[in-house]
C-alpha cells in the first residue's frame, strides 16, 4: 500500500485494515486535504523560526563613486533561526556591508543583530541575536531529496510577513553563479515561487525540515528558483560561527576558456580539450612569482585536469593556502609543470 494512502488513515492503521479494497483510489477532495495537511505541517513546524530582517548597508563599488549618492540604503531579507542561542541563517546579499541589522521574530518581537561573517562566494552569512525562548528549525539533509518531492518556501517578500509558497523540487545539482564569479555547487531548482525579501528564508519539506536556504530567482521566466542545499550551507555556518570567514586560496591571474588544438591534446595527452588562457597577472602575487607568463594556458592544478576557470575555483580551497601546488599549463607547444604556492584571497567588497 502507498504511503501516501496510508497518511490518510487514522491512528496508524492502512486502508487495507479498515477494509478498503486495494484497488482503492482517494478522491480529488482526499489528495488535495492530504496535500494542504502536508504544508501546513510544514509551516507550522518551521515558521516559527523565519525573521524578517531589516538591513543599513554601506553603499560601495560604483554607487559610492557617483555624484550625490546615499552613504546608506535600506534593505530587507528573510532568515530562519537555526540554534537555540540565536544564530540565523541568511544570505550574503542581504547583510553584506551592513552598519545596522534588526531582527523581527514571528511572534512580533524585534531584537538588534549583528554579522558574525558572510561568505558572498556561496551567497551564505549567520546573523546573531540576543533573545529568549527562540525556537530553531530543525534542519534536514539534502542528500536524501528527490525530484518531484514537495517543498514550501517561508520568507518575508516585500515586507509581508510569514508568506508562504508551495511547489516540487525541479531539478538537483544545479550550479548558480554567485555575485563574486565562482559558481555554487549543488543547488536545488524548485517551482515554489520567491520574491524580493524571500532572500535567506527556509526551503522545508513536508515533515517540517529545512533543506535548503531560499537565494535567487531567474527573472522574467516563471518557476525558475534555487536554493544553495543545506548541506552546504551547514559547512560554511560552522566556519563562519568559528572563525567569521570561509578561507579560500587564489593565484593571481585572470584569464579566458579557450578550446585547445587537438593536435597538442593528442601530442601531450591530454585529459582536457580546453583551459584557461592567462589575460592578466597580479603583480607579486603567486602567480607571477611561480613564473607564469600571459598567454599560458593552464590545463591542470595540483594533479587534477583543469578545463575551465570554474575547476579551477573548485580546487583553490582553504587546504591549498601556502602549500606547494604543481601547475600545468601549455606555453605555445610546450608543457610546462609550475610549482605555485596560492595565497589566501582577499574578502569580497
Amino acid at each position: 500500500m502507498p504511503q501516501t494512502l496510508e497518511r490518510l488513515t487514522n491512528n496508524g492503521h492502512t486502508l487495507e485494515d479498515r477494509g478498503v479494497p486495494e484497488s482503492y483510489t482517494p478522491s480529488d477532495e482526499t489528495l488535495l486535504d492530504a496535500y494542504s495537511q502536508a504544508v501546513i505541517h510544514a509551516v507550522e513546524a518551521v515558521g516559527p523560526s523565519v525573521v524578517n530582517i531589516e538591513v543599513t548597508q554601506k553603499v560601495s563599488g560604483r554607487m559610492a563613486a557617483a555624484p550625490r549618492a546615499p552613504r546608506e540604503v535600506q534593505g530587507s531579507g528573510s532568515g530562519f533561526v537555526f540554534t537555540p542561542d540565536g544564530y540565523i541563517l541568511t544570505n550574503s546579499h542581504v547583510v553584506h556591508n551592513a552598519t545596522r541589522l534588526l531582527v523581527t521574530l514571528a511572534d512580533g518581537r524585534s531584537f538588534p543583530a549583528e554579522l558574525i561573517g558572510d561568505d558572498p562566494e556561496t551567497d551564505l552569512a549567520v546573523i546573531r541575536i540576543d533573545a529568549p525562548d527562540l525556537i530553531p528549525a530543525r534542519l534536514g539533509s539534502s542528500k536524501s531529496i528527490r525530484v518531484g518531492q514537495l517543498v514550501v518556501a517561508i520568507g518575508n517578500p516585500y515586507g509581508f510577513q510569514a508568506t508562504v509558497t508551495a511547489g516540487v523540487v525541479s531539478a538537483l545539482g544545479r550550479s548558480l553563479r554567485s555575485q563574486s564569479g565562482r559558481l555554487i555547487d549543488d543547488v536545488i531548482q524548485t517551482d515554489a515561487a520567491l520574491n524580493p525579501g524571500n532572500s535567506g528564508g527556509p526551503l522545508v519539506t513536508s515533515r517540517g525540515e529545512v533543506i535548503g536556504v531560499n537565494t535567487a530567482v531567474i527573472l522574467p521566466a516563471q518557476g525558475l528558483c534555487f536554493a544553495t542545499a543545506i548541506d552546504t550551507a551547514k559547512f560554511v555556518a560552522g566556519r563562519l560561527m568559528k572563525d567569521g570567514k570561509i578561507r579560500r586560496s587564489y593565484l593571481g591571474v585572470g584569464g579566458q576558456n579557450i578550446p585547445l588544438p587537438r593536435r597538442l591534446v593528442r601530442f601531450h595527452s591530454l585529459p582536457v580539450e580546453s583551459g584557461i588562457q592567462v589575460q592578466t597577472i597580479e603583480p607579486g602575487g603567486p602567480a607571477q612569482r611561480a613564473g607564469l607568463q600571459e598567454g599560458d594556458v593552464i590545463v591542470g592544478f595540483g594533479e587534477r585536469p583543469v578545463a575551465n576557470i570554474d575547476d579551477l575555483h573548485r580546487l583553490l580551497t582553504d587546504q591549498q593556502v601556502g602549500q606547494r601546488m604543481p601547475l600545468v599549463v601549455l606555453r605555445r607547444a610546450e608543457k610546462l609543470t609550475l610549482e605555485v604556492v596560492p595565497a589566501e584571497s582577499r574578502p569580497v567588497d
